[in-house]
């Protein structure tokens, strides 16, 4: 498949123009704002209706499905830049109940996800491929990055319907995240389980229309470099690519001396950027390097991944998989609301729901999704899910981006029985961890 430069520049323009739309959708279309859908979802819709895959009114090239699996190595290089260092003395048992309960979480998505498709689904559907059940934790845990990455992974070994699968589990996460999240609500303030609570209509301009008025903007980072010797976005953008090609490389020299295992590039990309940061730690450069900046650009790089992802959603596949794709996502639903309401309350002592409910919009959606629900429920965040949680995720990346690195490469070659046990036992080794230490306290 050859591209143009020219042709690559219509699609990114395209891509654009789209985000704009969704921008302005998101403004003036109130419905869309209770919602409170990302403007690169409503964009990705938007491609996707519009696109190749749906009316074939724009004119994106044939390689735009490619895109979200280069863009998600560059997200991933630029994440070790923007998280900050923080040593394990800093979680408090608040903190380690949190992590607790998110490591379950994500255990258990990946666990039960590939139980329930290789036990129950397979014996009506024996064609389905051995990594489908990996959809639930993919498109919910993971989200549309996530989506990309591991379509990647399952098509460069022959299954490329995987990528419209991801990515439409990740589009009914972000509507569940939603719809779901306003139940939580509505269900917390009926039984008396909210704390605190604001109505729609009190929220912050910039919450419910995703305009930031000029008395409340903040600075997006700092110049760390002077612009006559180098565009302080430049060097930080030139950071995150030396990052990706270096995992690019890498994987491609896995790859060549490991015929049946291939690490996906994006993880390769969050090696190399994690030992260019630790080497920069060393030395003063370290200084020069901003990690807001390096956020932005993660954040930007992500909103144009989620326009080409859900535009590559192919209708056809999903119509083929339509029955054990919805069996597989409801289970995946019931499994965190049994987790919200079951292990919540008993995981966090103090403004359960609140915590709870942040949680359930990054399980199912994206960490925006929770801190949109976050801001109905807990405006002034007294909870303090949020700022736990920033903290809390540094400890938390390792086990997801482990789990992508090695699931999807498990499963093609069909050990998913021992994969699941595994990963089942140690959510539950966790919980009883945690049960241990809290009777312990008491």
């Amino acid at each position: 498949m050859s591209i143009s430069p020219w042709q690559l520049f219509v699609d990114l323009s395209l891509a654009g123009i789209l985000l704009l739309l969704g921008m302005l959708l998101r403004v003036y279309v109130p419905f869309l704002q209770r919602l409170f859908l990302p403007a690169s979802v409503i964009a990705g819709l938007l491609a996707l209706g519009l696109g190749p895959n749906g009316g074939n009114w724009l004119p994106l090239s044939d390689a735009f499905g490619t895109y979200p699996g280069i863009l998600i190595a560059l997200v991933f290089a630029a994440l070790p830049f923007a998280a900050e260092r923080v040593p394990l003395a800093a979680l408090s048992s608040r903190l380690s109940r949190l992590w607790a309960f998110s490591s379950v979480v994500i255990l258990l998505q990946w666990g039960t996800g590939v139980v329930v498709a290789a036990v129950a689904l397979r014996s009506f559907w024996p064609e389905l491929h051995p990594g489908f059940g990996s959809m639930i934790a993919v498109g919910f845990v993971g989200g549309h990055g996530t989506a990309a990455a591991v379509g990647q992974v399952f098509a460069a070994q022959g299954w490329p319907e995987a990528t419209s699968l991801a990515m439409t589990s990740a589009t009914v996460g972000i509507l569940s995240a939603v719809l779901g999240g306003m139940l939580w609500v509505k269900w917390g303030v009926a039984t008396g389980q909210a704390s605190f609570l604001t109505q729609f209509e009190d929220l912050p301009d910039a919450t419910r229309r995703g305009l930031v008025a000029p008395a409340q903007r903040q600075s997006t980072g700092d110049e760390t470099v002077d612009s006559a010797t180098l565009e302080s976005l430049a060097l930080h953008l030139s950071l995150i690519a030396a990052a990706a090609v270096a995992g690019y490389y890498a994987s491609n020299w896995v790859a060549m001396w490991f015929d049946a295992f291939r690490l996906p590039i994006f993880c390769m990309a969050f090696v190399a950027a994690s030992l260019l940061r630790w080497g920069l730690g060393a030395t003063a450069a370290i200084d020069y390097i901003d990690g807001r900046t390096m956020g932005r650009l993660s954040g930007a790089l992500t909103d144009i991944l989620v326009v080409f992802g859900i535009a590559s959603i192919r209708v056809e596949v999903l119509v083929e998989y339509a029955a054990p794709l919805t069996l597989l996502l409801v289970t995946g639903l019931v499994l965190c609301v049994v987790l919200i309401r079951g292990l919540g309350p008993r995981f966090f002592r103090d403004h359960w729901l609140e915590r709870s409910l942040f949680t359930w919009g990054w399980i199912t959606g994206v960490t925006a999704m929770g801190i949109a629900l976050l801001r109905i429920v807990d405006t002034r965040n007294e909870s303090q899910a949020l700022a736990d949680f920033g903290v809390v995720y540094l400890f938390l990346a390792p086990i997801e981006i482990g789990l992508l690195a090695v699931v999807p490469q498990l499963l093609m070659q069909g050990q998913w029985g021992w994969l699941a046990a595994a990963v089942v036992a140690s959510a539950v080794l966790l919980m009883l961890v945690f049960a241990r230490s809290e009777s312990l306290e008491g």
